[in-house]
């Protein structure tokens, strides 16, 4: 019996948190504004270099957690491994149709460079998609429903474990952020609509999202009024 030994899942775990530290730390908006005085030449690649490393740094993660033995320590069969397996293809059909609702430019970080941006931060407009009528975070939640239909051995849980903890506390760090950006707008879509997991009593109808989102353009146009 092969059993994945107890110190590589320990780095497996503190190599996912050093990745979720310093990830959270670039997309603060102090280091932003910091590179944006510092460097200001470099504002219009910081997006782009963000996503670069972000993804050179999770290709080790995500190797090592294939790579790593284990026995498994569940099996999905039967109707379960039927659920499952639906579950995790309803979630990339709704992730691959939700792309529409996401200005891409801007999360890539193409758009900044396009347009020669002199500061480090992100400039897309509020938008409340329909999924985002029923949860802030659609991606994340999707993202969680691929992970936990998946068969699990032990690296595989460790992984499942420390991204779903990166998930949950990095959307609240990120909402700090569209709640400064935002304003009241933000704070009202927060307080009607759950944050990763659906709730049948909070949601938005799509009038009340088109409320919401004229009243982010109202506000956004104010404080340029004010600047």
């Amino acid at each position: 019996m092969t059993v994945s030994p107890a110190p590589q899942l320990l780095w497996l775990a503190l190599g996912w948190l050093a990745y979720g530290v310093l990830h959270s730390l670039l997309a603060a908006l102090a280091v932003k504004t910091w590179v944006t005085r510092r460097w200001p030449a470099f504002a219009p690649y910081y997006r782009l270099t963000y996503n670069l490393l972000a993804l050179l740094l999770v290709l080790p993660l995500v190797w090592a957690t294939f790579a790593l033995p284990g026995e498994p320590l569940w099996r999905w069969s039967g109707p379960g491994a039927w659920l499952a397996n639906g579950l995790a293809a309803a979630a990339l059909v709704a992730a691959w149709f939700s792309t529409g609702a996401y200005d891409l430019g801007e999360f890539l970080g193409l758009k900044p460079l396009k347009e020669k941006r002199a500061d480090a931060a992100e400039h897309d407009a509020f938008r409340i998609s329909p999924l985002h009528r029923f949860v802030r975070h659609p991606w994340y939640s999707l993202g969680l429903v691929l992970i936990w239909t998946r068969e699990m051995n032990a690296p595989l849980l460790v992984s499942a474990l420390a991204v779903t903890l990166y998930l949950v506390i990095g959307s609240r760090l990120e909402e700090k952020k569209l709640e400064a950006h935002y304003g009241a707008a933000y704070r009202e879509y927060r307080r009607r609509v759950p944050g990763l997991m659906p709730l049948p009593w909070k949601w938005l109808k799509t009038e009340e999202a088109k409320a919401l989102m004229e009243r982010s353009m109202q506000g956004s146009r104010h404080r340029q009024h004010e600047l």
